[in-house]
Parts: structure tokens; C-alpha cells; sequence
């Protein structure tokens, strides 16, 4: 019986060039964004302020990150995602310090397995969506 396990995560070139890429969608979109590039387990990895970004959007987009890799899943989609549970779960959840329950979030996964995430901060909730999956898009991510 195995009493470890090797687990992937994503790479310091990698989360760089996610980074990259939402910095270079952001500019096109003349968005000032911070993006955060976090492993599996939720530690940063990559991180990029542009001039002028909102300074609380620095943490929200590393929150961003965290919440998608904690759970896996996109932090748009928790409104739909939380509509299923109690009250309790509702109210509670997102109370939690650095849960994220808005766009920008997205995990990275790599043939089916979780590497990491990216999360975006300093648009609209559809704007830091979309340039943290021009971000995974760098990487052949079709997220």
C-alpha cells in the first residue's frame, strides 16, 4: 500500500507566461488587472500588477486563484453552484476569509488533473474572466 502520492502542478514558466498572456489581453482591452498564477495547493507561483491597477484587486486576484484551486472550479460559477445548498452553506461560505464567489477565478487543468489556477482582478467580473482565459489560453488551455 502507497502511503504517498506525486501530484502535478504547474510550472514557473508556465504560471509566467499565464501571467504574460492576461497582461497583454488586459492591455488590449485597456483593463489595468492584477494576476495571480497559484499551484495546486493554492500557493503563488506568478504575479503581475499593472501601473494603476486597484490596489485591493492585488489580494482579490490571489484570492481569485486560491478559491479556483481549492475547489476546481471557476468562481463565476458559485452563485449557481451555492443555489443548491442550504442557507447555512450559502451564508457561510462566503463568509470564509479569501473565498471568492465572483468571476476571474479559473483552475488549471492539465489532462484532466489539477495544476493550479489563475485568478484576475481589476475589470469587470466578464473582463477578468475573459483575460484569465486569454491567460490559460498561452498554455493551450481551453478553459
Amino acid at each position: 500500500m502507497a502511503h504517498s502520492m506525486v501530484q502535478r502542478n504547474i510550472g514557473c514558466e508556465a504560471a509566467a507566461a499565464v501571467a504574460q498572456a492576461a497582461v497583454a489581453a488586459a492591455r488590449e482591452q485597456g483593463a489595468r488587472i492584477n494576476v495571480a498564477v497559484v499551484d495546486r495547493a493554492g500557493l503563488l507561483c506568478a504575479f503581475l500588477r499593472m501601473p494603476d491597477a486597484p490596489l485591493h484587486s492585488i489580494d482579490i486576484a490571489i484570492d481569485k486563484a486560491y478559491t479556483a484551486a481549492s475547489f476546481g472550479l471557476a468562481t463565476s460559477r458559485w452563485t449557481e453552484v451555492l443555489a443548491e445548498h442550504s442557507a447555512a452553506v450559502r451564508q457561510g461560505l462566503v463568509q470564509r476569509p479569501r473565498f471568492v464567489a465572483f468571476g476571474g477565478g479559473l483552475p488549471i487543468v492539465d489532462n484532466g488533473e489539477l495544476t493550479g489556477a489563475v485568478g484576475v482582478s481589476g475589470g469587470s467580473e466578464a473582463q477578468d474572466e475573459e483575460i484569465a482565459k486569454a491567460g490559460l489560453a498561452a498554455i493551450g488551455m481551453n478553459k
